[in-house]
């Protein structure tokens, strides 16, 4: 009876899924955004959660691999290095118009690589120490990407790229709307569907390496390295596995946030964007899928549905407060009380501290 409950579960839920684009088109575009932006930040969670939540190593420069993908496709999806490099524009005479089969695995395996050069010099880094080392890889990373305009612009600078072309997938652009049956799709719910199936693959991706002898060794790492390495686990290639897989889902994302937006600037990338995707996989509860899709979820859309509640009271209070440090003010506070009220997280794994309940008197 509780598999059958299960499977009605899922059934109403991925309805439900299906639909919601659907009706928030008539409560306008801006709450699909929203519901776009949140799916983007669970599939950058659901890379996190691979680093900080199996193998339990603390990285808050998460961002550097978003930036990587999203400049990656930015670069190979505008006119700006036809423009800059005349060479370019000579072998691509009609622009450089990547697709959709050809950015995906270019994002992964990008910011895959990245992810194992940054793991290389912290594999005898813990807690703390490693903490500080990625953070300042973050920061390198945007600044680099700041920079990068002189004396070959490359980056395009502070002033980011425009134009970025919408994605194409098999001859549908999702940058325009659809009339099916007399019914308008919006570019916006294209986008949707498109980030709902990333999503749904990348959890399976998790759920199975959760799994597996390698899921089984992160843990082993996370809970005890010193263990671990003396039952013979490799804790050298597991770490770099950790950091390249957790990688990879952010290069998609960032390819998928550039076309999406169509725009990008080292603004998008900064070192508050790794704290709230941190704070995503913590919140929702560290290594438990369900929970770190309902963290990032709610971490993603709260702050935009405050925006309904920020406005009223900065009228009550005769516009002495500013409505966005409300917004970020009021979100704090949720945060704070959400942690007060469950330490491990909203919906923590059951399995977290089972051993620990069981020595209790």
């Amino acid at each position: 009876m509780k598999q059958q409950q299960k499977i009605i579960v899922f059934m109403l839920a991925a309805v439900g899924l299906l639909v919601l684009p659907l009706v928030l088109q008539g409560f306008g575009n801006a709450w699909v955004r929203i519901a776009d932006m949140a799916l983007l930040f669970v599939l950058l969670s659901l890379g996190l959660n691979i680093v900080v939540g199996y193998a339990g190593l603390l990285d808050l420069g998460y961002v550097a691999f978003f930036a990587i993908g999203a400049y990656m496709y930015g670069l190979m999806s505008s006119p700006h290095l036809t423009e800059t490099f005349p060479a370019l524009a000579a072998m691509f005479p009609n622009g450089m118009h990547t697709p959709l089969i050809v950015v995906v695995p270019l994002a992964a395996g990008l910011a895959g690589i990245f992810g194992v050069l940054l793991g290389a010099p912290t594999l005898r880094l813990r807690g703390d120490y490693l903490a500080i080392v990625t953070l300042g890889f973050g920061e390198i990373i945007r600044v680099f990407m700041n920079n990068l305009d002189h004396p070959v612009n490359i980056t395009n600078g502070p002033k980011g790229i425009n134009q970025i072309d919408s994605l194409h997938f098999f001859g549908l652009d999702l940058g325009k709307k659809v009339v099916v049956g007399g019914f308008e799709v919006a570019s916006v719910s294209l986008y949707y569907y498109l980030f709902l199936a990333l999503v749904v693959i990348s959890v399976i991706i998790s759920h199975r390496l959760e799994l597996s002898r390698v899921g089984r060794a992160w843990m082993a790492i996370r809970e005890d390295e010193i263990a671990a390495k003396a039952m013979g686990i490799n804790t050298r290639n597991l770490k770099l596995l950790a950091f390249g897989m957790g990688a990879t889902f952010g290069g998609v994302s960032g390819a998928m946030f550039a076309s999406f937006q169509g725009f990008i600037s080292p603004e998008s990338f900064s070192l508050m964007e790794s704290v709230m995707i941190v704070a995503m996989v913590v919140l929702g509860g560290v290594g438990h899928l369900p929970g770190v899709i309902l963290g990032a979820v709610l971490l993603s859309a709260l702050p935009e549905v405050l925006r309904y509640v920020a406005g009223p009271l900065q009228a009550m209070t005769g516009g002495r407060l500013d409505a966005s440090i409300l917004r970020q003010l009021l979100t704090a506070l949720a945060m704070i009380i959400i942690m007060l009220m469950r330490p491990r997280g909203l919906w923590p794994s059951p399995e977290h501290g089972k051993s620990l309940q069981a020595t209790k008197p």
